[in-house]
């Protein structure tokens, strides 16, 4: 039997060859899926843990423990008890103590920024930058509580701790101590490399002792990242692998001529059903295996390239180990479909088997296998049209409807080509004529075409959607940064991060300063728009201010002024000396502003007495003139200090009733009970009501109020929204969008909270960076659109993209490999016919014709033909837009097919 084999394979090298090629490509395709999916989920999973907040990335073991005087040994002790409760491969511990506010973390001085030292001795503390500032404390300040403290340093980014050497727990009053060991999470241990279960380890180790873990969400991403990835290679792999089946089966359908008459000849020296399936399965086994030995390294290798490397170490003996199964999973299922279609065809009496014209009826079979699966495609349609369109066969519903579309155009491709042939022949057009003819009527042109049909529509969507999600990436990724590129930074106030950027970028063209508060309600985006700024007074630049005032009251009244410098932002304030009734020049000195640019005047503060019975002494101050002196320059002479529009009172509440007139500024206190009524007049600098573009719904009280938001200064801000947007930079679907410089602004003395930023265009110059730098702010990070449209294709489905690609680049050249089996198989008849009709006086040139249209006819119509498959999925599953490049691709691999057989059989 084995010699019967090869002779077999030795007569039928050509339909050898194809089936060895059909089966290549199924080896590369199944040998990748999992070398690619080990691998791209891997970096998934490490584009997700590297991206999550600090505190997900850290598990933090407390214990109450006694100092006894030692704490070195007694943190020695606690780190070998913690340790082995919380075993992480590779993590580096950090051990600390605590008692109320006073701590000590052994990477503090490492991971905080400092000026001064270290506190390394006992007793030695450092404080945060705002509780220094609020307590009046430099370093060498000292503090009582809880023990006797020496500040050394002051920290940035500050908070209410206290942080001090492990020296300063020996003190008996700090026997009894909150010992903290907090890990860390390395990357390779929330991934769960070489089996670890960071979840199991986790819950055990909070049997016994209390441990901080907000590791959960980040656990239940990578998780879902792994499924995602999982599922998107599972469905392109079984798509290309039931197309190569597929392929197969047709193959074997077509090459199965001459294993007909191997078959009647074995009955005839008789031969059983096994003989002969065992025969016909001894032809397709090597070829099979010699695809699978060729086919699985050239899978690997596609996988290594469209990855950008290989699965880690401890994921390499599974990579290959998956990818062998699935390549001998792929041939034995193949191996199998031939055999069922070598049964059918090896079925009934010999004189049948040994007849080479076959029967012209179709089977009834296939016209049910056809509607089953237009059946099949509707389902899929119905649920990719749900509400859960990526579960069942929704998945693959692009795929159904390009397979039922094909089915239906093959029949009316067969249809058109009979009846244009006929018209064509009756009109004397002897080459399209017979090319249609010959293209009718050809056994199994149709399955072919449906089948390229299918791969050129794969190829279109797959491509599409490809193209479609880079642009999408690329999009979002401009949407939740706001700029080509971003700057996290660290100021010490808003107004000198304005200054910084104003003087690295004077043209501001390059960069903006901006503000996000994603805190506040509806979260807030605070932008510098560089357009032209509301009428503000002049900088105040001089050492004093000379005041011309008439006091209205029967008591002295005080004067306060609140000057801001536009380059540091710091606040100083100019306390005027008490006024007696009556018109008075008053002077006092401005601290800190003779310096560039100099100050704005933010607010005057007004200063009432009360009655006996706590109300305010009735009377109005008037303001006549503002200047300064050194230079003296006039800062609010009679024609500002009458302009309406310079000058506004608080938002909310009770405030001072201010008149401006040629007299000059006019305040008048509300009799009311003192405390209770506002006492200042503020610089109206910046546009009022603050113009805002909303997205989303606006809140719910300004249906009952006047819109306002809350977070800019200590009162809520009167806003009046100029635009509504779908989305946001930064935000999103649901945010407010301001000025950032006229928010400053409003705020007066008040900081702004956010994280600050600066928005670089795409082209910015270098020098800015540095320029940033030496105004004094601090580059905490940088993110660009490029960068992170880069790690959103590395998450997701869009991970898997590539490897959808490659599987339809795959099915398009399984469609063309069966385009060459067929003309393989059909160029003896084809011959013969053209022979037949030479014979009978058809010139050379016409049949030469005629041997290159027919295959070129079927690659061209199966281009068309998948492109009509693709729109037609495009409403009804969902699929994305063909990509047109797709198209001219499958029609040079089909051409190039044709022309091939076509040479071989001319």
């Amino acid at each position: 039997m084995s010699s019967e084999v090869f002779n077999a394979i030795r007569a039928r090298t050509p339909q050898t060859a194809a089936l060895l090629i059909i089966a290549a490509l199924l080896a590369a395709a199944a040998a990748a899926g999992p070398w690619y999916a080990l691998t791209v989920t891997t970096r998934a999973a490490t584009t997700v843990v590297e991206s999550a907040p600090p505190e997900q990335r850290t598990v933090t073991l407390h214990s109450s423990i006694p100092i006894n005087g030692d704490p070195a040994r007694a943190l020695d002790d606690f780190a070998g008890v913690a340790g082995a409760a919380l075993p992480v491969p590779g993590a580096r511990p950090v051990l600390g103590l605590s008692r109320d506010k006073l701590a000590y973390r052994a990477d503090f001085c490492s991971t905080a920024r400092l000026t001064g030292t270290c506190p390394q001795r006992a007793g030695e503390v450092a404080i945060g930058a705002a509780n220094a500032q609020r307590l009046n404390l430099k370093v060498g300040s000292e503090l009582s509580e809880p023990v006797r403290l020496r500040v050394v340093a002051i920290y940035e980014p500050g908070s209410d701790t206290l942080y001090t050497s492990a020296a300063t727990f020996a003190d008996p009053r700090l026997a009894q101590a909150d010992a903290t060991y907090t890990v860390p999470l390395p990357v390779a241990a929330v991934r769960g490399d070489d089996g670890y279960d960071l979840r199991r380890v986790i819950a055990r180790a909070a049997e016994g002792a209390k441990v901080d873990n907000a590791t959960g969400p980040l656990l239940d991403a990578v998780d879902d990242e792994r499924a995602t990835i999982r599922r998107g290679v599972l469905i392109a792999l079984a798509q290309v692998l039931v197309l190569g089946w597929l392929t197969a089966g047709l193959a074997g359908r077509y090459t199965g001529r001459e294993r007909r008459a191997d078959a009647a000849l074995l009955k005839l020296r008789g031969g059983t059903q096994f003989g002969v399936l065992r025969l016909a399965l001894g032809q397709h086994l090597l070829p099979l295996l010699g695809g699978a030995i060729a086919g699985a390294p050239l899978g690997v290798l596609a996988a290594w390239l469209l990855s950008g490397g290989a699965p880690v170490r401890a994921e390499l003996g599974s990579a290959l180990g998956l990818g062998a199964a699935a390549v001998g999973a792929a041939m034995l299922i193949a191996l199998v479909v031939l055999a069922v279609v070598d049964l059918v065809l090896a079925r009934g009496p010999v004189a049948v088997l040994l007849r080479r014209v076959r029967v012209g009826r179709r089977d009834w079979r296939g016209d049910v296998a056809d509607l089953a699966l237009i059946v099949v495609a509707a389902g899929a349609v119905v649920q990719a049209r749900s509400s859960s369109p990526d579960s069942g066969v929704g998945s693959v519903a692009p795929a159904l409807v390009a397979l039922a579309v094909g089915l239906v155009l093959a029949r009316l491709f067969g249809l058109v080509a009979d009846r244009a042939g006929g018209v064509a022949l009756r009109a004397g057009r002897l080459r399209s004529g017979l090319t249609a003819v010959q293209v009718s009527r050809q056994p199994g042109t149709d399955r072919v075409f449906a089948l390229a049909v299918v791969a050129v529509a794969l190829a279109a969507t797959t491509a599409g959607g490809f193209a479609v999600a880079r642009t999408e990436r690329a999009d979002r990724a401009a949407q939740e940064l706001g700029a080509a590129r971003v700057l996290t930074v660290q100021a010490p106030t808003v107004t000198s991060l304005l200054w910084a950027v104003h003087r690295a970028d004077p043209g501001g063209k390059q960069a903006r300063a901006a503000l996000v508060d994603r805190s506040a309600s509806p979260p807030l985006v605070l932008v510098e728009n560089n357009g032209v700024a509301a009428a503000s007074l002049p900088l105040i630049t001089g050492t004093s201010l000379s005041l011309t005032e008439r006091n209205g009251r029967a008591v002295p009244t005080d004067l306060t002024l609140l000057v801001q410098h536009e380059a540091t932002g710091l606040i100083a304030r100019v306390r005027f000396p008490a006024a007696a009734p009556g018109e008075h020049t008053v002077e006092a000195a401005v601290p800190g502003c003779t310096a560039t640019p100099g100050c704005r005047l933010v607010r005057w503060q007004l200063t009432s007495p009360s009655t006996p019975d706590g109300r305010r002494i009735p009377g109005t101050v008037t303001i006549r003139s503002l200047a300064q002196r050194g230079p003296d320059t006039a800062i609010a002479g009679a024609a500002q200090l009458a302009d309406p529009t310079l000058w506004r009172t608080d938002f909310t509440g009770v405030s001072l009733a201010i008149g401006t007139t040629a007299a000059g500024l006019s305040m008048t206190p509300d009799p009311g009970p003192n405390g209770v009524t506002g006492d200042s007049v503020y610089a109206a600098d910046s546009r009022l009501p603050l113009p805002v573009v909303l997205a989303g719904n606006a809140p719910s009280v300004w249906r009952l109020a006047d819109p306002a938001i809350i977070g800019i200064g200590t009162q809520p801000l009167p806003v009046q929204v100029t635009g509504t947007a779908r989305s946001l930079p930064v935000v999103g679907a649901s945010g407010i969008l301001a000025d950032l410089d006229a928010a400053r602004r409003v705020a007066g003395e008040s900081e702004l909270r956010g994280e600050a930023q600066v928005w670089l265009t795409a082209d910015a110059d270098p020098g800015i960076v540095t320029a940033l730098r030496a105004a004094g702010v601090t580059i905490l990070g940088e993110d660009t659109t490029t960068a992170r449209a880069e790690r959103y294709s590395r998450q997701g489905l869009a991970a898997t993209g590539r490897f959808a690609l490659f599987t339809v680049v795959v099915a398009v050249l399984l469609a063309a490999a069966m385009m060459a089996v067929a003309a393989v198989v059909d160029r003896g008849p084809q011959t013969d016919r053209l022979r037949s009709l030479r014979a009978q006086g058809l010139s050379s040139r016409t049949a030469f014709t005629i041997s290159y249209a027919v295959p070129a006819a079927l690659a061209l119509a199966s281009v068309l033909g998948g492109v009509i498959a693709a729109q037609v999925a495009v409403p009804l599953a969902g699929a994305a837009p063909p990509w047109l490049p797709a198209i001219p691709a499958a029609l040079v691999v089909f051409g190039l097919t044709a022309w091939i057989s076509a040479r071989s059989r001319s």
